[in-house]
């Protein structure tokens, strides 16, 4: 099976997976367990499942962190279970399904993976049964998981897995280590100040989207380069700066910026 599982913290597991870096979490209680994220398709999400349960056979949860098809296509799998997720996940995961299908067919195609191509076409979209509006406690057996929406950032529906008493906190792709964080469709203007949620938190533990558990260091970091990222945007946004300046001018490599720029004249409301 594709993974590993990693303990950042007492009965707070990371599954590190070789395929895009990914990663899924689970987080044990006395009476059930949660399980974050649920990987790129069926056969992914199968494998997350039994990989779960040779860990422990608790009922489980499922907490969605944002609809991109690598963290909630491999739902089906975990069915019939609550599916939580940011309110505006469910309509986004479905409105999105059948670009992500044959975008990312194409790429495994493109990379010689057939396999993982069909997988993802015949992966089954399981929306949310449960919206989270508001801050949501979710008892687990004598630990409490706090989700958190986030607001606008890597979308406009991501939520935070909080667990104070370890002080661990996952981010989904609001947060990202190795690479640089994926600008296509998102709201650049707004995502430090989700960002800057996740550091009022105080974690001890950060886990990202993709990549390794990091530290508030490394995402203090992040924000100000995710901050520079939007004043850039802001200042072609308003006539300012030229593209091919604001190009030069970004942390991050010429590609990530201009779908950081595409994003932000796409998506001019931060309502």
């Amino acid at each position: 099976m594709d993974g590993r599982w990693v303990e950042v913290a007492e009965g707070v597991l990371v599954r590190r997976h070789t395929e895009l870096d990914l990663n899924t979490g689970l987080v044990l209680g006395e009476t059930g367990c949660l399980v974050i994220d649920t990987r790129g398709d069926g056969v992914q999400g199968a494998e997350l499942a039994a990989a779960v349960r040779e860990v422990t056979p608790l009922p489980w949860r499922v907490v969605l962190t944002h609809a991109h098809f690598d963290h909630s296509f491999g739902a089906q799998a975990f069915e019939p279970c609550e599916i939580w997720a940011h309110e505006r996940c469910g309509p986004a995961l479905v409105a999105g399904a059948e670009e992500d299908r044959k975008a990312w067919s194409e790429y495994y195609r493109e990379q010689g993976r057939p396999a993982i191509a069909e997988a993802i076409l015949a992966a089954r979209i399981v929306p949310p049964t449960h919206p989270v509006r508001e801050p949501v406690e979710l008892d687990l057996g004598g630990r409490v998981a706090h989700l958190l929406p986030a607001g606008f950032g890597h979308t406009d529906h991501d939520l935070l897995v909080w667990l104070p008493e370890v002080e661990v906190v996952f981010t989904g792709d609001l947060v990202e280590q190795g690479a640089p964080p994926a600008f296509k469709g998102s709201w650049p203007l707004a995502w430090p100040a989700a960002v800057q949620q996740v550091l009022e938190l105080t974690p001890a533990v950060v886990v990202p989207g993709h990549g390794e558990p990091v530290d508030r260091a490394f995402v203090r970091e992040q924000l100000a380069e995710l901050s520079r990222v939007a004043e850039l945007c802001a200042e072609v946004s308003a006539g300012r700066l030229d593209r091919a300046a604001a190009l030069r001018k970004s942390p991050y490599p010429e590609d990530f910026t201009a779908d950081a720029l595409e994003s932000v004249r796409s998506n001019p409301g931060y309502a």
